[in-house]
């Protein structure tokens, strides 16, 4: 989940892969990006 700079609400949501979180997360704190990470909800329905 990207966060606001100015007050850290959700701007939006990626779900992921395991393999693509470390990607993200570098091209994130490359540009200073805040980000929320967390585990998908795999509770079936």
């Amino acid at each position: 989940m990207h966060l606001d700079d100015v007050d850290g609400t959700p701007v939006d949501t990626t779900v992921v892969d395991a393999a693509s979180v470390n990607q993200i997360v570098q091209q994130a704190a490359a540009i200073g990006q805040r980000l929320w990470i967390r585990p998908a909800d795999t509770s079936a329905s």
